[in-house]
């Protein structure tokens, strides 16, 4: 009886602590969000010109008075999170405006279209400013 009674506390605390436990991982889960995200934007501002320098010898690429690169986050609409990083190249004057590009994402029949907008703001919006004369020239992921 005694074993018994000690098997249904375990029971009982092993129930709790699973119920308790529910909001924390889901907490646990949007913290990582957080960190990732956050990450993203520390990681380009602290380490950008290095990468930018990797990928220009990666594509043989040198800047030039008239032609540069960056590499800038990538904001996401949706969530207005950073979801990666871009090296954007254009005109000096221009790719020097660029702060971030804007991702924008839509459907095309079974096509899905994600476009990739340089703009002169850290904040995403439906309707972005473009600064003419940048595109995107390498894409850069992390692997979580």
């Amino acid at each position: 009886m005694k074993n018994r009674m000690r098997l249904v506390r375990w029971i009982a605390v092993i129930a709790a602590a699973a119920v308790v436990s529910q909001p924390v991982a889901v907490q646990a889960q949007n913290l990582r969000k957080v960190i990732v995200g956050g990450g993203i934007a520390v990681a380009v501002t602290k380490f950008g010109p290095q990468v930018n320098k990797f990928v220009n010898d990666l594509t043989n690429h040198k800047d030039t008075t008239a032609i540069k690169t960056k590499v800038v986050p990538i904001v996401s609409v949706g969530s207005g999170g950073y979801v990666g990083a871009v090296q954007v190249m254009g005109t000096a004057k221009d790719v020097d405006r660029t702060k971030a590009v804007v991702q924008l994402e839509g459907r095309f029949n079974d096509f899905r279209i994600k476009a990739l907008v340089p703009v002169g703001t850290t904040t995403a919006t439906k309707n972005p400013d473009r600064i003419p004369n940048v595109g995107v020239s390498a894409l850069l992921d992390y692997k979580l």
